[in-house]
């Protein structure tokens, strides 16, 4: 066989096992300048809504489908501390979780309330802040196998803000709390409305987005690897309905999901470790 033909099948194969992104396909390579992407949301066009985490810039970006920057905004009065989630109301509201806590010591915790930004039109935009603190946290940060308030996922119901942390604890056990506080400007007190384990497994399991569908009927939470997608459910507590696990078959650092439609998820990951850094889809039919 030709040497060349040799060599351009090795490069090939070598490239696939290298960008293994299992059931996830990828639609856009997003810009170098958001490798650390955290949260998405969509107004059901052909955009997404994109934030970046801890260290990065107080703004928010519209990216098309081929991952093209459309246009960014400033948000004004809501320093990025660790932005780690979007979400969206009926009104068009867009929600951002500055809720990133990885020491588990910040008394600082706030969602930024926006306005609906694709029709903002300057390059600045106004933010209310929704202040939080939660219920069970004594210690700034609390002993090691408590670690449970770190939260890098946030979604909208009704007239309520539903935050899931991230489990930090040494020893790991899963589990993920869930907290909800009111959609409107104040400092609240969250209510703990329940927790659930996902599964069990640190490197895969630790909760980094979660989404409601349109209808109202599915919510999906996203890990580094997995999906577990909650049905048949009642409010406030939706881990008490029915939960299913997809694993997607990918590995990357995948940090952010949301509904396009009833059926198909968008998905990023940070670009780390020569990998990442996509906007993908995957169909949940």
């Amino acid at each position: 066989m030709n040497k060349l033909i040799v060599t351009t099948l090795v490069l090939s194969i070598t490239l696939i096992s290298c960008n293994n992104y299992g059931q996830l396909k990828v639609i856009a390579d997003l810009p170098g300048s958001l490798d650390e992407n955290s949260g998405l949301a969509t107004y059901n066009d052909s955009t997404v809504w994109v934030v970046e985490d801890a260290g990065n810039k107080d703004e928010i970006y519209q990216i098309n489908f081929k991952g093209e920057i459309l246009k960014s905004l400033e948000v004004k009065n809501g320093k990025n501390h660790d932005w780690e989630d979007l979400t969206t109301d009926t009104a068009g509201n867009l929600y951002i979780a500055d809720t990133g806590n990885n020491a588990n010591d910040r008394k600082n915790l706030v969602i930024l309330k926006l306005p609906n930004p694709t029709i903002e039109p300057g390059d600045k935009i106004d933010a209310e802040k929704i202040e939080l603190r939660y219920p069970d946290q004594k210690d700034f940060p609390p002993k090691k196998d408590h670690l449970f308030y770190d939260s890098e996922a946030i979604f909208h119901h009704g007239k309520k803000l539903y935050i899931v942390t991230k489990n930090r604890s040494k020893s790991f056990t899963g589990e993920a709390h869930i907290y909800s506080v009111p959609d409107t400007k104040g400092n609240y007190e969250a209510t703990l409305v329940g927790s659930f384990t996902p599964c069990t497994d640190r490197k895969i399991c630790q909760i980094t987005s979660i989404d409601i569908s349109p209808k109202g009927d599915k919510i999906i939470a996203l890990s580094y690897g997995k999906l577990f997608v909650f049905t048949d459910f009642t409010w406030d507590d939706f881990s008490k309905g029915n939960m299913q696990e997809i694993d997607l078959g990918a590995r990357s650092q995948l940090e952010s999901v949301c509904f396009l439609n009833d059926d198909t998820l968008l998905i990023s990951d940070e670009q780390a470790h020569g990998e990442g850094g996509n906007l993908y889809t995957y169909s949940l039919k």
